[in-house]
């Protein structure tokens, strides 16, 4: 299998279905290293009229410290038949075991040498735009604080929408 690069505007993503239900996943790296963790927070849409994907990670993630040093992330949507490997990724850490060995996951890279993997439905690479940390001084709801009983807040990470690809059609 392997993604072939379109038009962003020529995705057509369900993602109130994906997000909470398949979830992503995020990476960031290059072809030396890359990092994989599960996300089921993600937005897509317009900001500052530019299409983005907005992520979100908290500190105490593995991937959090290349999120930090890579200028590019990536966001992954599996098929459901591969939601095991999704499963895996949120459960497991990258600092005990090589996840994307564990998964067999064969990846391809885009922009800025950001990896992808090569099976997904649909993904995005996109080139970071602005960072800014949650923080309880925003919540304006308590249902917000369910999200927050034993680890830090989350990091928000906007990035432009720069290369979008779904799996090849024969």
């Amino acid at each position: 299998m392997m993604l072939e690069r379109v038009a962003a505007d020529k995705l057509q993503l369900d993602v109130f279905s994906v997000f909470g239900t398949n979830n992503g996943l995020l990476m960031a790296g290059d072809t030396d290293d890359a990092r994989v963790m599960t996300v089921g927070w993600a937005n897509l849409g317009r900001t500052w009229n530019i299409p983005t994907c907005i992520v979100y990670v908290r500190p105490e993630r593995y991937t959090y410290e290349y999120m930090e040093t890579h200028e590019y992330f990536s966001l992954s949507v599996l098929p459901m038949k591969q939601h095991d490997k999704v499963i895996y990724c949120g459960i497991h850490s990258g600092r005990d075991t090589d996840k994307i060995k564990d998964c067999d996951f064969s990846l391809q890279y885009g922009m800025g040498d950001t990896p992808l993997i090569d099976t997904a439905e649909w993904a995005l690479v996109c080139k970071k735009l602005y960072v800014q940390d949650l923080s309880p001084q925003g919540v304006t709801d308590s249902r917000v604080l369910r999200s927050y009983t034993q680890e830090g807040w989350h990091r928000m990470y906007i990035g432009q929408v720069v290369e979008a690809y779904r799996q090849k059609t024969e």
